[in-house]
């Protein structure tokens, strides 16, 4: 296998070619051609899907994806209401990231943060009135792009089969993996 890195330095830009070794467990089979082209499709297309949402939302309806993901978890909740890390969980982030998100929701007064009755130690993220109806308000920009960047190009195929498949791979809402990888490449 071969990539190419380029860089650019003081002196103009620099370009090699790298020829990589990949070793693997001999009990495990190579991916066949349409395995490897779905690995290589499914990167490009879960990173162009969300770009391209996110685009959509922030330019129509002044939201991110995330932010209207947030407003969309919290407006199923008993309530309208979550405990932040039940919230961060649900939303594949972390709770920093969490934090940040109810924050600038809260700043233009979609949530507010009310102490958890149960324990008085955590907080909970809870729905405003005001972040119901800006909610609604971006639900068409959402349902427009979702068919425009997603199901109109999966006609003909059994979305029930492909979204049990995507729920097999991601596992329940909230128990995807929480921690953060770093790669130290230092000494590489």
């Amino acid at each position: 296998m071969y990539f190419l890195c380029e860089g650019n330095t003081e002196e103009g830009t620099l370009s090699r070619k790298y020829s990589v070794v990949v070793t693997a467990d001999p009990a495990l089979p190579p991916l066949n051609a349409d395995e490897e082209v779905f690995v290589r499709a499914w990167g490009r297309a879960y990173l162009t899907l969300a770009r391209s949402v996110d685009a959509d939302m922030i330019s129509e309806a002044r939201l991110t994806l995330r932010e209207y993901m947030v407003l969309m978890y919290l407006s199923e909740a008993p309530d309208r209401r979550l405990r932040m890390s039940e919230l961060a969980a649900v939303s594949d982030l972390s709770l920093s990231g969490m934090t940040r998100i109810v924050g600038l929701l809260e700043g233009h007064g979609d949530v507010e943060r009310v102490k958890c009755a149960e324990d008085g130690r955590g907080w909970n993220a809870v729905l405003t009135d005001a972040g119901l109806a800006h909610l609604k308000r971006a639900y068409p920009t959402h349902l427009a792009s979702v068919r425009r960047h997603l199901f109109d190009h999966l006609e003909g195929f059994d979305v029930g089969c492909l979204a049990r498949a995507m729920e097999l791979i991601a596992g329940p809402a909230g128990c995807g993996p929480t921690v953060r990888v770093r790669v130290n490449r230092a000494g590489a």
